[in-house]
């Protein structure tokens, strides 16, 4: 099988990284796994797994580390809750329940060590195989009315090359990113000439950050396998990129609709009282909260 015949082949996997240690939710995330932090009525990875299988996406590999077997239990078939919720006659939360997972194939590994977005990719090589692979990162939820991924997934269709997430951010916070040197070629999609992990503001190429959203080709695997340790002693997802594009075509697409910083204490703040606004059940009532505080 040729190389184009491998990148013609459609994306149906998706890795989730999940194997972080939460830090900066501590001591909330000490015996609990930050990716189950509920954003209203869901985990926050249950909102990444909603958007990779909406996007198309058949399997789904989360890379786990110690301490995240609720990860696995929550993605599981519950016959004692089901069978309890059925007898009760609850049967709408018995169908939220059973729709957990939208039908997907789960495929657990685990990240012994937490070494790197990089290293996360690569211990999921063995399920990845010669195929085009998604990457969603948990900590960004995504509020759109058409699923991100369903949309770069468009992309790597018409270009055949890789596709990653970006979105503009303020000078002053690019030095938490990976930012790109960018070709524009038209509204909201780039071709990627570098990629610079966390540079200094006055050394960034732009003010475009890579966001959590990455449609990629097996060929960055091998990329990964020889890209040394960078920042933090991790092997760096953006240092393989970078290698990428010296030799093979990338392309980034602006995110649209509203990107919320999970991962961050007040991002999740502000995600809670957003999704809580537009939740079905809860909206109203909860608008109506919000205006009766003095603050």
């Amino acid at each position: 099988m040729n190389k184009q015949e491998k990148r013609s082949r459609p994306v149906r996997k998706a890795v989730i990284p999940a194997a972080g240690l939460g830090t900066r939710f501590l001591p909330a995330t000490k015996a609990s796994p930050k990716e189950m932090l509920p954003l209203v009525d869901k985990p926050l990875i249950q909102y990444v797994v909603e958007e990779a299988v909406a996007s198309g996406v058949e399997e789904i590999i989360i890379v786990t580390g110690r301490g995240k077997r609720a990860i696995e239990d929550h993605f599981d078939l519950s016959f004692e809750l089901e069978d309890a919720l059925r007898a009760s006659g609850k049967s709408d939360t018995l169908k939220k329940i059973q729709e957990i997972g939208g039908g997907a194939r789960f495929c657990y590994v685990r990240q012994a060590q937490a070494k790197g977005l990089g290293h996360a990719i690569l211990c999921a090589a063995h399920l990845i195989g010669n195929e085009p692979f998604a990457v969603l990162l948990g900590d960004d939820i995504i509020d759109s009315e058409t699923p991100t991924l369903q949309k770069m997934i468009s992309l790597y269709e018409r270009f055949q090359a890789p596709v990653i997430g970006v979105q503009r951010v303020q000078q002053s916070e690019i030095h938490q990113y990976g930012a790109i040197a960018p070709k524009a070629l038209e509204k909201g999609l780039y071709q990627v000439l570098d990629v610079v992990e966390k540079p200094k503001a006055k050394d960034a190429p732009s003010d475009i950050a890579v966001i959590g959203r990455y449609i990629l080709t097996p060929e960055i695997l091998k990329i990964l396998e020889a890209t040394p340790p960078g920042i933090n002693g991790e092997i760096q997802l953006t240092d393989a990129l970078k290698t990428f594009v010296k030799s093979s075509p990338m392309y980034a697409f602006e995110l649209e609709g509203k990107r919320h910083d999970a991962g961050d204490k007040l991002g999740f703040l502000k995600a809670t009282v957003e999704f809580g606004i537009k939740n079905q059940e809860l909206g109203n009532a909860f608008r109506e909260y919000l205006k009766s505080l003095k603050l």
